[in-house]
């Protein structure tokens, strides 16, 4: 991971922290710039193990944590892409918590859904662009406690243009980074 990578997921994961709402599968259809999360806002990073860093921002309405992991396998592994990534956000002023997106870094087939396994349960996810979320903040809870109980998770998506790519995950690491923006945000389990 290099800090450029790093750079870009920060403001890719804020974007979308700065346009979701709690009816957020609405949120993200209404609108067209919901595509990249962190893109515009820096966030200052609070730490974060394997491959999931967090991050808080001070945003008008309040703070705003996250947290952002890249997967450690992709396929095709040739297939031109940015590089994917998955993020969870509280933004606790607002009565958000735990907003899970996946950017697969390519425009995905318009109406399709993307398939989460994580270790065995599976979700399908509505898509946007290139992002991949949850239809409901209660399917967003579910998840986030799945991947805080799990060893894998294994997103499947389809590009508009190409074939589907595979995005594996590992969850080492994710508990305790979640605990970072959990008491960053005052999020109680």
């Amino acid at each position: 991971m290099t800090g450029s990578w790093l750079t870009r997921l920060a403001w890719s994961a804020l974007i979308f922290l700065a346009l979701a709402t709690p009816s957020h599968a609405e949120a993200v259809k209404k609108h067209p710039t919901a595509k990249h999360p962190a893109k515009t806002i820096a966030g200052r990073q609070l730490g974060g193990t394997g491959s999931w860093n967090a991050y808080i921002h001070q945003a008008k309405s309040g703070p705003v944590c996250y947290l952002a992991g890249a997967p450690q396998k992709t396929e095709p592994p040739r297939f031109k892409r940015r590089p994917p990534s998955a993020t969870v956000t509280h933004r606790p002023q607002e009565n958000v918590f735990n907003v899970v997106n996946f950017d697969e870094g390519y425009p995905l087939k318009p109406g399709s859904d993307a398939s989460l396994d994580i270790d065995g349960k599976n979700f399908d996810l509505f898509t946007k662009d290139d992002g991949a979320w949850s239809r409901t903040s209660d399917l967003d809870k579910t998840i986030v406690e799945a991947m805080a109980k799990g060893r894998q998770a294994v997103l499947k998506a389809s590009p508009a243009k190409g074939p589907q790519t595979t995005d594996t995950y590992s969850l080492a690491g994710f508990t305790q980074t979640l605990a970072l923006i959990d008491k960053a945000c005052g999020v109680k389990r």
